[in-house]
């Protein structure tokens, strides 16, 4: 008779059944994610694995045994770093925003790590491809993510590079016709370990969970809100509601709408638009708000004692002095 793969209990846990699974608790999931990383694990087995949780919905216990699981593979040096900004959900119907708040951020002195995976879903544009149209390329090794922080306060580096396990996980998505858990998990990585980190949801009920696990995880300061298409941009037509962590305590804050009316989907993503939006303000009253409104929730992240108008008058005065020539004409 053979033995029971070492995996299967893991499986087991999660398939029982309505009145005989439940979830896995935080060591079992660190276990259970070391072995798929460590690749200890049939494919039909990870299948399997995955899209039980998708159908459960991974609690934030499981996330953080997850997280822990990816930071033991995970050797990232010691980079002095502000913020961490996930980024794995890619844009389809807005120009990516976020981005040009990012980099207005990094002008403004803080030190901004961004990580992402492009690719993985159709149709839509990913911050890796867009920055590198822009003339920001990607980081290619941690040493070119310490050199580029050092360089203009930003690096961005694909996951594909510090965690190619996750990367393939992420690209099963075609496969199941489902993302997994690994979206999810992606975006509570902080492999460099910033005080602060910027957080993006599609689905308002996934913002306690990731809430939860930064806690969980020891995260200093996160805040984690649904921001346009899952990124972490800030929808200007739309009631922002953003969970915070401080120090182990949690919070909400609620945004208000900065315009009315309902932003039509843009037939092209052109990037040329990005571009002149930086180097020479041609930006509608969309594109500004977006940038406007996600830097100010980074300040308040950073600062929380400041009320939001004044979170959106320095955020404004950010983008008025970002540095013009950081992007190339195209």
């Amino acid at each position: 008779m053979s033995l029971e793969h070492p995996f299967a209990q893991y499986v087991r846990i999660l398939g029982k059944g309505k009145t005989g699974s439940r979830s896995l608790t935080e060591d079992e999931a660190r276990e259970a994610m070391g072995m798929i990383l460590r690749g200890e694990v049939q494919d039909v087995q990870l299948g399997a694995f995955l899209m039980l949780l998708r159908v459960k919905e991974e609690s934030y216990q499981e996330l953080a045994g997850f997280v822990r699981a990816v930071r033991d593979t995970v050797s990232a040096p010691s980079i002095p770093v502000d913020l961490d900004w996930a980024s794995y959900a890619g844009k389809r119907r807005q120009l990516p925003w976020y981005l040009l708040a990012a980099l207005a951020l990094a002008d403004s002195g803080a030190r901004i790590f961004m990580h992402g995976a492009a690719g993985h879903t159709a149709e839509r544009v990913y911050s890796e491809y867009v920055l590198e149209s822009m003339g920001v390329s990607p980081a290619k090794s941690w040493q070119e993510v310490s050199d580029k922080l050092d360089q203009s306060n930003f690096a961005y580096l694909p996951l594909s590079v510090f965690s190619p396990q996750l990367q393939r996980m992420i690209d099963l998505r075609n496969e199941f016709g489902l993302r997994s858990p690994v979206h999810t998990l992606s975006r509570l990585l902080n492999p460099l370990a910033a005080p602060y980190s910027l957080q993006s949801i599609f689905h308002p009920a996934y913002a306690e969970n990731h809430q939860q696990a930064a806690a969980m995880l020891g995260q200093a300061h996160a805040a984690v809100f649904k921001g346009e298409a899952g990124e972490a941009e800030r929808k200007p037509e739309a009631v922002c509601k953003v969970k915070m962590v401080h120090c182990g305590e949690l919070s909400e804050v609620e945004w208000p709408k900065l315009i009315d009316g309902r932003q039509e989907k843009q037939e092209t993503l052109n990037i040329d638009d990005l571009v002149n939006a930086w180097r020479e303000d041609k930006v509608d009253e969309y594109g500004k708000l977006a940038i406007i409104g996600t830097i100010a929730i980074a300040l308040h992240l950073q600062s929380p004692e400041l009320d939001q108008q004044r979170c959106l008058d320095r955020a404004d005065n950010i983008w008025k002095n970002r540095d013009r020539t950081r992007l190339a004409s195209r």
